[in-house]
């Protein structure tokens, strides 16, 4: 595998991993694997397992919805340990401001590109989580020099930001603070974007969001820090309870509900929790005990995160996906195959064939560089 993983000391395995299943979860969405199989209804355990990968309609918490919080953390993590080694190379915070910029450019492209994948013609549209995240690193480097306590107080400065936004600018037919196309998040999408979306999500979901990627920061400095392996687990579970006591405290005492499609704080807080309690357990997993004998297949996917999900989400998702369903779908119904079944095993081999070509071009390096 050393072909197509890059050999960069001072990586944490755990990260990789982390970013990886992330992107292979995303990959099966894309081939529709999860809608396929939900559309089966068998009812009992395994609906109740389906739901989870699907976001929650509104006011609840899913394990879909830790999807793009989790992303966020780990770009914010991977942002500080590769600032941290350009440091001890001698390369200034200033003289790294470019290359973040241009990156937050180049992630602010893909994301609104992205959009005109799905539309299937020229839109603006500010809503994919790549769009959010070139606004969000920005806002995590700007502070990344400074204290815990001071991006804490950021991180915290911008939740509450966002509820009195919500709560106090009340616009005619978006008075409703936490009511799906009702809310500040929809009438500023009106502005931005002279629309909505009917899903509920909002543009300036970067404003809550980039706690994400503030935290994300300062779990790097975490653990790149001179503290001890065992300490900075214990640290990253201290932070993973107290988020979630805080998020789901605020939604059971009825302060601000979960909401993920318009990242309400409790929802921010809550996600945070079990995305930090995750990171603590694959650090304690793989960097820790090393227990990682088969890590490189998330890590090659965690190290090349941005090129597979594009590649999924616009060759696939446009071209893929209807091609292999052409000609497993049809011949499924020429042997008797149930549609339903037969959806799901051409969700199914969409995802083989094109894990199948990403390693190719992976290995090859017949891809840009994202």
């Amino acid at each position: 595998m050393e072909s197509i993983i890059p050999e960069k000391a001072g990586r944490l395995l755990s990260l990789d991993v982390m970013r990886g299943l992330i992107m292979i979860f995303l990959a099966g969405e894309a081939c529709s694997i999860y809608e396929s199989l939900r559309d089966l209804h068998v009812g009992g355990f395994f609906d109740m397992i389906l739901v989870q990968f699907d976001h929650h309609p509104w006011h609840g918490l899913r394990l879909w919805d830790l999807i793009q919080p989790a992303f966020m953390t780990i770009a914010g993590t991977a942002m500080y340990i590769s600032y941290h080694n350009k440091l001890k190379k001698g390369i200034t915070w200033g003289q790294n401001w470019k290359h973040i910029a241009f990156r937050s450019l180049e992630l602010f492209v893909l994301g609104t590109a992205v959009q005109c994948f799905y539309a299937g013609k020229l839109v603006w549209e500010l809503w994919n989580v790549l769009t959010q995240l070139s606004v969000t690193t920005l806002i995590a480097y700007l502070i990344i020099n400074k204290s815990y306590r001071f991006q804490i107080a950021v991180s915290v400065a911008l939740l509450i930001l966002t509820e009195v936004l919500y709560r106090t600018i009340l616009m005619p037919g978006f008075n409703q603070p936490f009511v799906e196309d009702h809310n500040f998040g929809a009438y500023m999408d009106t502005v931005f974007m002279g629309k909505i979306n009917h899903d509920g999500w909002v543009t300036i979901n970067f404003i809550p969001t980039a706690a994400h990627t503030i935290w994300g920061a300062l779990a790097g400095k975490l653990l790149v820090s001179e503290k001890t392996a065992n300490e900075k687990m214990k640290y990253l579970i201290m932070a993973g309870i107290i988020a979630l006591a805080i998020g789901f405290g605020l939604d059971w005492t009825g302060v601000t509900p979960i909401i993920k499609r318009i990242a309400t704080s409790a929802f921010t807080f809550a996600s945070e929790g079990w995305v930090l309690l995750l990171m603590a357990f694959l650090y304690w997993l793989i960097d820790i005990k090393k227990i990682n004998k088969y890590a490189w297949i998330a890590v090659v996917v965690g190290m090349n995160a941005i090129f597979i999900y594009y590649f999924f989400n616009t060759v696939g998702y446009q071209w893929f996906n209807g091609a292999v369903g052409i000609f497993v779908k049809d011949f499924a119904e020429i042997i008797g195959i149930a549609p339903k079944i037969s959806a799901v095993i051409s969700a199914l081999v969409t995802w083989f064939l094109e894990w199948s070509l990403c390693y190719w071009l992976l290995k090859n390096k017949v891809f840009i560089k994202l």
